[in-house]
């Protein structure tokens, strides 16, 4: 694990993780990693190490706060998406938006087995369908269904603003919020 503070400041997290659980620079965990989720805040994402993750997936669970992340045009005027941003970011890496709408101390306690009646599904999105497939086993693993948008370029549908962002829904509810959804401007 790796955060922007340094690895000191993560000890706490990692005692609590357990022995497998180990704090490092964001380029040494980039290095270590074969399947990496990143989760910066987007005025960030120029600090994530570009040659480290090369040919690796990427699980994107960022969202764009202006008022956290400074105004970002390509946002704003939603030419872009933050999962394309990242891709642009890191040309060599497999980007999947996956975990930007579900919240971080839900992940470990809304797991579910598979076809579990109710089972919390989260959408996933992105240009490589082997990258896709592979985020689509993980989340299964971890007691998760999997919705998938499609590219990279619809992965808006579930980001802040929209009905399905930080929802708990089935697979069925979250096809059927993801839809139509409005893609309103940034304020």
């Amino acid at each position: 694990m790796s955060n922007s503070r340094g690895p000191e400041t993560l000890t706490n997290l990692i005692d609590e993780l357990g022995p497998k659980a180990t704090a490092a620079t964001a380029t040494e965990a980039a290095t270590k990693g074969d399947f990496v989720l990143v989760a910066v805040p987007l005025g960030k994402i120029d600090g994530v190490p570009v040659h480290e993750l090369a040919g690796k997936v990427v699980m994107d669970a960022n969202n764009y706060y202006p008022q956290r992340d400074g105004r970002i045009e390509a946002l704003d005027t939603n030419s872009s998406t933050t999962s394309e941003l990242l891709q642009a970011h890191l040309p060599e890496s497999f980007v999947v938006k996956a975990f930007n709408n579900i919240y971080a101390d839900q992940i470990p306690t809304a797991g579910l087995p598979a076809g579990a009646a109710n089972r919390r599904a989260l959408p996933i999105a992105g240009n490589d369908a082997a990258a896709k497939h592979q985020v689509e086993a993980f989340l299964s693993d971890i007691g998760f269904d999997t919705v998938d948008l499609g590219n990279l370029s619809e992965s808006w549908r579930v980001e802040r603003d929209t009905p399905a962002y930080g929802t708990r829904t089935t697979a069925e509810e979250l096809r059927e919020l993801t839809k139509n959804p409005e893609r309103v401007q940034q304020q």
